[in-house]
Order: structure tokens, then sequence, then C-alpha cells
């Protein structure tokens, strides 16, 4: 017999920021694990920028503005894991 695993129920809210991700968690998925990921696919998208910044592909003073949108596509990660929960 399979020991018991807990069952996560994310609120709608968080599943929908997370669908834009492609990610669609199980209910037995930790809000600890999605996170990570999410954080993962975070810090990838600001080193492609940077790297884009050294190559010269946009000026220099864009680059703040390109940060802070890619932060602001990546809300949900202002919240603590056990916030992503009903």
């Amino acid at each position: 017999m399979a020991p018991d695993r807990p069952t996560f129920v994310y609120r709608d809210d968080v599943l929908a920021a997370l669908w834009h991700y492609g990610v669609r968690p199980a209910a037995h998925t930790p809000p600890e694990l999605v996170r990570a990921f999410i954080n993962d696919l975070y810090r990838h998208e600001l080193r492609r920028l940077r790297d884009c910044l050294l190559n010269k592909e946009f000026p220099r003073h864009e680059y703040l503005d390109r940060v802070v949108a890619v932060r602001d596509r990546y809300r949900v990660l202002s919240l603590k894991p056990r916030q992503w929960l009903a």
C-alpha cells in the first residue's frame, strides 16, 4: 500500500498564471516544486536578456525597462508557495 500523499488545491488565479507557462500542477504536486520551476524559467529569461544586452542586440538604455517587463510577467513569484493554495 502506498503512503498517503498530501493533496494541494491551488487558487484559480495562480493556476491561470501557471498555465501561461504551460505548467499545470497535479493535485499531489507541492507548490514549492512548482515555484522552483517557475523561478528557474524567470532566471533563464533574465540571463538570456543579459546575454542579448552583451551581444548589443538592443541599446543599454532599454535594459532596465526590459528587466521590469520580465519581472512583471512573473508576478506569481511574489507570492509564497503557501499563498498559492486555496
